[in-house]
């Protein structure tokens, strides 16, 4: 993954896909945090990840908010819906570049990261609330923003265990018969 500011030198020919770019994820959590937190914090890396999971990937978002809602879901599946491409941990789907994420939004001052008691709080510092707020206020942010704000709504108030043994129990095939490190895909 590179930072845009490694790529000024690069020939513009080149094809550069937003996946491998750091911005772009810290972009995405900063909003997640925002968004789907509670007053810009969220309690545990598990949650973090099944939030992510639900934006990222909106068919099983709304899979799993029919199963909740027990109503239909309004899509079938489709693999151009993914924003941004998950694998399969130990606890469900995960991004092996949380911790290089984490780790730049926290050097920047943009998320202080605690631990408490067994888990680690992620929270928004003031500085990360004003740049949350001014992505969340930009027209290209606008359909992120709209889906986390219906995972927020759907989700939010649920711990972490509560989506990973929900996202287990409702995509077995897709997420937990999966090899560890493996691609999940709907």
């Amino acid at each position: 993954m590179k930072s845009l500011v490694r790529l000024g030198a690069r020939p513009a020919s080149l094809p550069l896909a937003a996946d491998d770019i750091l911005e772009f994820h810290a972009a995405r959590l900063l909003l997640l945090m925002h968004i789907c937190g509670t007053s810009g914090r969220i309690d545990g890396l598990t949650k973090m990840a099944k939030l992510d999971f639900f934006t990222r990937y909106p068919d099983f978002f709304e899979a799993a908010r029919a199963a909740i809602d027990n109503t239909t879901a309004t899509s079938a599946p489709t693999v151009d819906a993914v924003e941004s491409s998950m694998v399969r941990h130990h606890y469900g789907p995960w991004d092996k570049r949380y911790y290089q994420v984490l780790g730049v939004l926290e050097a920047k001052q943009l998320i202080a990261v605690t631990k408490h008691k067994q888990s680690y709080q992620i929270a928004l510092s003031p500085m990360g609330k004003e740049r949350a707020k001014a992505l969340a206020a930009k027209p290209s942010f606008q359909d992120l923003v709209a889906r986390q704000r219906e995972v927020k709504k759907a989700f939010g108030s649920k711990s972490g265990t509560f989506l990973k043994d929900l996202i287990y129990r409702l995509f077995d095939q897709e997420v937990g018969k999966r090899t560890l490190g493996q691609v999940i895909t709907p």
